[in-house]
């Protein structure tokens, strides 16, 4: 019988040089926030009691702070003051003579303007519900799609960001800044020099037009609160971004081979005699325990001999990303513990506790390890490592579907605990968790009353004996399992819910968690794929579905 070779995946298709992303990019550019449209005659603001028309470009600001009212960012300070230095830029000068507090400004018919539109919204009807759903869908299809290579992919994020007010994590010191509008004049379009180029709307230009096929990006701009770069990307279900998913996790696995000789390694290092090699060292471990360490201050480390049952504890407290606080208490080894204390000694809380060692020259370091290694490779193969063993450990093959969904997030909080990606309770959690006990309580009446119905069908069909009784029989069995099932399921989720209340799930399961190890595991414990992964998230991981066998192995 004549075998006929096997399709190849996008992702598996003929390479290209190391450097070269693509040979072929085409793409309509950003689509743009549409115009400010000005309030209607009815709608006003009032300082000090006085109603007061605005210019058209300060009562835009204006409306951003009336639409948050009720939120509480415009209660804290450092939002409120931000907010209001940059207002007073975008206005006459006859206003700024006028409006000088705050405190005097009236924003609640504005408010009201804005809670009445998304009340509409929530009433429309069908028709106009399809109609708004048609053209989003035409949007998409004009601005959401480019050519790469031959092939029609998936764009990520089409539209610039609409201008409002910064918000930020935390507390972000820069809270309550003008995000200011998008223009055409702000993006560097990228595609290849023989493709149609994007026209930009009328009466404007493009900053730039270049085709730089070493990245991946179709369009970028400077945003101007933190001055980074915003950039159009592909879909992550698109050819390059599933090549580049592919190509991550691979780096990951081949650490592995390296690892036990890097931590050996390491571990010497730590009495090395050159303070240097020794910092080094303790860095690595870090990257490899808690995936990053190198801009410590003495300030946000303090040490305990014991803690929580166990010796040699280091306790980090620091903002870290977005100004999200960073809070761990972890116990290390005894040299490690001992190198941190040489390492703090005699410095000020605003030192660096690696003094000696520079980004640069670790990053170098880990590249020498392994082509290719970074702190992200380490988080991705502790991660992925720790699943699939965890994975192995809990999950039992005679165990139901909703048994096997519990110990595959049980096995994912592991792993989200590893990376120490934490949450705040929600604020609805006993809501909604009354919510789910309510549903099981009603759920196990349901099931008492099934179980007493075919109690009642098999004695009548033990007295009957006839084909009426059985079918009565069969039917009443089929029910008392569905609800059986039904109540295992919320059991289940009430579960899961109260296990991971304070712990992001997500994070770790889209970022650092080959997706091969899920997939390999629902194939070899027949669980359906649906229950891991989302219709989007099955899109974002299809390289990964097309790959993995049951046997697939980290």
């Amino acid at each position: 019988m004549k075998s006929h070779p096997r399709k190849k995946a996008k992702w598996e298709e003929e390479k290209r040089e190391d450097r070269v992303k693509w040979r072929q990019l085409e793409h309509k550019g950003p689509y743009f926030a549409p115009p400010y449209e000005p309030l209607p005659d009815g709608v006003c603001f009032f300082y000090d009691g006085k109603p007061m028309r605005l210019s058209v470009k300060a009562e835009e600001v204006a409306t951003f702070y009336g639409r948050m009212l009720d939120h509480e960012y415009t209660t804290k300070e450092v939002f409120r003051k931000n907010f209001f230095n940059d207002w007073r830029k975008e206005m006459t000068v006859e206003e700024r003579e006028v409006i000088k507090s705050l405190d005097k400004c009236d924003f609640t018919e504005i408010h009201r303007y804005f809670v009445d539109k998304a009340a509409a919204r929530k009433v429309l009807t069908r028709e106009e519900k399809q109609k708004l759903k048609e053209e989003a869908e035409n949007l998409q299809q004009e601005f959401g799609y480019c050519i790469l290579d031959g092939h029609r992919e998936k764009i990520g994020n089409f539209k610039t960001e609409p201008p409002g007010l910064f918000r930020g994590r935390g507390d972000h010191p820069k809270m309550g800044m003008l995000k200011r509008r998008v223009m055409p004049e702000d993006v560097v379009i990228n595609c290849s020099r023989d493709s149609k180029i994007p026209k930009p709307p009328a009466g404007h230009q493009w900053k730039e037009v270049r085709s730089d096929n070493t990245v991946m990006w179709l369009a970028a701009w400077t945003e101007s609160i933190q001055n980074s770069i915003k950039y159009v990307m592909l879909n992550p279900c698109s050819k390059l971004k599933g090549e580049k998913a592919w190509q991550k996790f691979e780096t990951a696995r081949r650490l592995r081979g390296f690892v036990d000789e890097i931590r050996s390694q390491y571990q010497a290092d730590w009495k090395s005699q050159e303070m240097k090699t020794r910092q080094r060292a303790v860095a690595l471990y870090f990257i490899d325990k808690l995936a990053g360490c190198c801009s410590l201050r003495v300030e946000h480390v303090q040490l305990h001999p014991e803690a929580d049952g166990c010796q040699h504890v280091v306790e980090f407290d620091f903002l870290g990303k977005d100004s999200i606080r960073y809070y761990n208490r972890v116990p290390v080894e005894k040299p490690v513990y001992k190198n941190l204390q040489l390492f703090m000694k005699n410095k000020d809380p605003q030192d660096d506790i690696f003094d000696r060692l520079t980004t640069t020259s670790l990053n170098k370091h880990l590249h020498e390890l392994m082509d290719g290694l970074t702190a992200k490779v380490f988080r991705t193969y502790n991660a992925s490592v720790t699943l699939q063993e965890q994975l192995r450990a809990l999950t039992r093959a005679e165990d139901s579907i909703a048994a096997k969904i519990l110990s595959y997030n049980r096995a994912n909080r592991a792993v989200a605990i590893l990376c120490n990606h934490q949450r705040a309770t929600s604020s609805t959690f006993e809501k909604s968790m009354q919510n789910l006990q309510t549903k099981i309580q009603v759920k196990k009446e349901q099931v008492a009353e099934a179980r007493a119905e075919l109690r009642k069908a098999r004695a009548e069909h033990k007295a009957q004996g006839d084909g009426k009784s059985r079918s009565v029989l069969e039917k009443k069995r089929r029910l008392l399992e569905k609800l059986q099932e039904q109540l295992a399921w919320l059991s289940v989720q009430a579960t899961d819910k109260e296990e991971n209340k304070q712990v992001a799930l997500s994070t770790s399961k889209l970022n650092y968690l080959d997706p091969r190890i899920s997939i390999a595991w629902c194939k070899r414990f027949r669980v359906p794929v649906e229950k891991i992964y989302s219709k989007t998230q099955r899109e974002r991981f299809a390289w990964a579905l097309a790959m993995a066998g049951e046997d697939f192995e980290f």
